[in-house]
């Protein structure tokens, strides 16, 4: 299972924040990492949350990865491959009653 800590989410949001795709998705798993924390003994510890958002953070920590590494090769994530990460993510928000906002794209 893909697990982003929260030091590499807070660098994802300091990284991207001026992306279109990534600065929207980053916040969004800041805010459930943030909900999570809330609602639980913390986002390390509650498995759900971090599951629902396993395709966004592939998405978010492959474009880390590859900025650390300055790789130019690395395909840039589109509108629609972020709106299907959200589809987990706000199928938990859903049955989980935990309201945290999720960013959209312009």
């Amino acid at each position: 299972m893909m697990f982003m800590n929260q030091y590499e989410i807070d660098d994802a949001v300091d990284r991207f924040a001026g992306h279109p795709i990534l600065g929207p998705a980053t916040l969004t798993l800041s805010n459930l990492a943030d909900a999570a924390n809330a609602n639980s003994d913390g986002w390390a510890y509650w498995p759900k949350p971090a599951r629902a958002a396993a395709r966004l953070q592939t998405l978010i920590y492959g474009a880390r990865l590859a900025d650390i590494r300055q790789d130019h090769v690395h395909r840039e994530p589109t509108a629609a491959d972020y709106r299907k990460a959200l589809v987990p993510i706000k199928a938990f928000r859903t049955r989980s009653g935990i309201d945290f906002e999720i960013v959209e794209v312009a």
